[in-house]
């Protein structure tokens, strides 16, 4: 495998951190293997798999953020609407937590990825 190819290992260790989702330290799974195939900048590289690896849950939050204004067209009052919104603002919130917990904990993945590398 290359391993000098920084993007193809972040990809590779968001892809180990989604199907080790079931386990509540996938993104430090999946960062110490990006860190591991990279065999050097861990840091960078699991941060890149971390912000990889949380794409789909933006892109979820952002389709509802562009289909909520249209509730009004479908029969739903203002006050669904309204409530429907703070909902998303506190999802939103839940979200960028969550996305920040899957960068960090991706990156110091990827430093302890690298260095188990260099002590294997």
């Amino acid at each position: 495998m290359d391993t000098e190819n920084a993007l193809l290992n972040a990809l590779v260790g968001a892809i180990a951190t989604a199907v080790l989702s079931f386990t509540g330290i996938s993104p430090l799974l999946g960062g110490a293997l990006a860190g591991y195939l990279n065999e050097d900048d861990g840091l960078r590289v699991g941060a890149i798999s971390g912000a990889i690896a949380s794409i789909p849950v933006v892109g979820l939050l952002l389709l509802v953020l562009v289909l909520l204004p249209f509730l009004g067209l479908f029969g739903f009052p203002l006050e669904v609407g309204i409530a429907a919104g703070g909902v998303v603002v506190f999802g939103a919130i839940v979200v960028i937590g969550g996305v920040a917990y899957t960068v960090v904990l991706s990156a110091l993945g990827g430093l302890i990825g690298v260095y188990a590398r260099k002590e294997l």
